[in-house]
């Protein structure tokens, strides 16, 4: 599972990196006179993109991430914390310790 674990983080944190930098370097600097044709209210999207577009982003790009990781903590065999050690165990197919160890 740990193998597996990392690469699925790792390449989660690859794919958020990559919309956070297309989202505040692509719409809000490249693209942003295309885009202020277009308003958001009274101000230029462009504009809006460039100051609070890529804020807006990465901050619904850290409750995705949170999401995420707490679905991969959730999986079998994933222990979170030494308190569910115990717990997990069985699930490993480790066995399980005696009150008195003789």
């Amino acid at each position: 599972y740990f193998l597996c674990d990392c690469v699925c983080i790792s390449s989660l944190l690859r794919n958020l990196l990559i919309v956070w930098a297309l989202v505040s370097y692509v719409l809000g600097i490249r693209r942003a006179e295309s885009l202020n044709a277009i308003r958001l209210g009274w101000v230029p999207l462009g504009f809006w993109f460039a100051q609070q577009g890529s804020i807006y982003v990465f901050v619904i790009l850290i409750f995705y991430y949170a999401w995420k990781m707490d679905q991969l903590v959730h999986l079998p065999g994933v222990v979170e914390n030494q308190d569910d050690k115990d717990v997990d165990a069985s699930l490993l197919g480790e066995p399980e310790s005696q009150g008195n160890p003789s």
